[in-house]
């Protein structure tokens, strides 16, 4: 190996372990979520709510709202998502009723408010729907950073879309997002370091 290729492996070894730091310096919560940094203010929506009364994230300031995008006629990525959210509130003991899980539509066409409700009571019922026009469903969406594109045509058609979860704490922060695939635990472990700041 040449000196300039081990000039090069040094600096790519001290750029990596840079990398771990930065990481780590991201993270003083030790949440399991990947952290926003720097933390800043969850974007704001009014959304018509499965429980009949408008969804914003200011009428759930003081709890952690785990907010998801989905579709009631996910085959499987969006019921998997929802049970595990369910079983997280109920690993939570007391402090479930500081949690609010906000699950907002990628897909209006068949997701109306009573379908919403009538869906998320099968996993919880204190889960929230939110649904609206399409353009303001593409704002938040925008807003979060989640794609959705529909799949195929005729009534069976689907949503490919972004499927990881939004952790903003009870001052309305954005302060992590969980990737699909994580288990309750985690989200307990992130929902109670969320609740004791």
């Amino acid at each position: 190996m040449g000196l300039a290729a081990a000039v090069l492996v040094v600096l790519l070894a001290a750029g990596a372990a840079m990398l771990f730091v930065a990481r780590d310096a991201a993270r003083p919560e030790g949440l399991k979520a990947g952290a926003f940094d720097p933390v800043h203010a969850a974007p704001e929506f009014a959304l018509r709510g499965s429980d009949g009364s408008k969804v914003t994230l200011a009428r759930y300031r003081g709890k952690v709202v785990l907010l998801t995008f989905g579709f009631t006629h996910c085959a499987a990525v969006c019921p998997t998502t929802l049970a595990t959210l369910a079983q997280a509130r109920g690993g939570l003991g007391e402090a479930a009723d500081k949690v609010q899980v906000v699950y907002v539509t990628v897909d209006p066409e068949r997701d109306s408010a009573p379908h919403m409700k009538q869906y998320l009571a099968a996993f919880d019922r204190g889960f929230v729907g939110a649904t609206g026009a399409p353009e303001a469903l593409a704002e938040v969406r925008q807003d979060y950073g989640v794609t959705a594109v529909k799949e195929g045509t005729g009534p069976d058609y689907a949503v490919a879309h972004t499927s990881s979860i939004f952790l903003i704490d009870p001052a309305g922060q954005l302060r992590a997002v969980m990737p699909f695939g994580h288990d309750a635990a985690d989200f307990v472990h992130d929902i109670e370091l969320l609740l004791a700041q």
